[in-house]
């Protein structure tokens, strides 16, 4: 085991400091990345203002891009200096029927999350991705396309895959309409992911009143066939 550098809450009510962050040796079917980038989820903010004793040492962060570093003798599909990325998600059964599917967020004994979970071979807390590194399973790494901004690619592997497993699986596409309520966070991805896909999209939002400058100058830059807006009272 390692330590890395990291930022942690230690303390109830506390906030984010600089800590060492112990990462385990890697297994053989473990990658270890150095993250480059790495996504500011709300729920990392609840994660931090919510703690409470039991969950203290905390290290956030659970949607983020690297560069792998090493890898164990039993990984096959990632080398030193590939870009990867990784979500929510570190571990699962792999024995039920959802994780079989491919399905691992419905794991029936529950998935291994990213910070704040419990790691399955020897019981230690898992710590996220406010870290120089990070050390996980291959099965949960994914390869980052080459030309794809890692910035912009962090969020993708939380935010992003929420939206897009739904307008997958209802068929969104040419002839389909889509509603996306709230352009935030999700909602602006669920946007322009709907849109890729050929939907008709139309954003509700309470965000800049009708008439607003902030309007206008949205729709002075959209391209005729972009998603519309319509604006909902508060």
């Amino acid at each position: 085991m390692r330590d890395v550098t990291g930022w942690a809450l230690t303390e109830v009510g506390g906030r984010l400091h600089p800590w060492r962050v112990p990462r385990r040796d890697p297994r053989p079917d473990d990658v270890v990345v150095r993250v480059t980038h790495c996504g500011v989820c709300h729920t990392d903010v609840h994660a931090v203002q919510g703690a409470g004793a039991a969950d203290l040492p905390l290290v956030p962060g659970h949607e983020f891009v690297g560069v792998v570093e090493a890898v164990g003798p039993a990984v096959t599909r990632f080398a030193v200096g590939d870009a990867v990325a990784v979500g929510n998600i570190v571990d699962s059964c792999g024995t039920c029927a959802a994780c079989r599917e491919g399905e691992e967020s419905y794991c029936r004994e529950y998935p291994t999350l990213t910070y704040g979970g419990t790691d399955r071979v020897d019981g230690s807390r898992t710590h996220g991705a406010y870290a120089s590194h990070v050390v996980v399973r291959d099965a949960f790494t994914y390869a980052l396309p080459p030309g794809l901004d890692p910035a912009a690619a962090a969020p993708l592997m939380c935010a992003g895959i929420t939206v897009w497993q739904p307008l997958r699986r209802y068929g969104a596409g040419p002839g389909v309409r889509v509603g996306v309520v709230g352009v935030g966070g999700l909602g602006h991805l669920a946007v322009k992911l709907a849109h890729a896909l050929g939907a008709r999209v139309t954003a509700f939002t309470t965000w800049g009143r009708p008439g607003s400058s902030r309007l206008r100058r949205w729709r002075s830059r959209r391209r005729p066939d972009a998603p519309a807006v319509a604006r909902r009272s508060a």
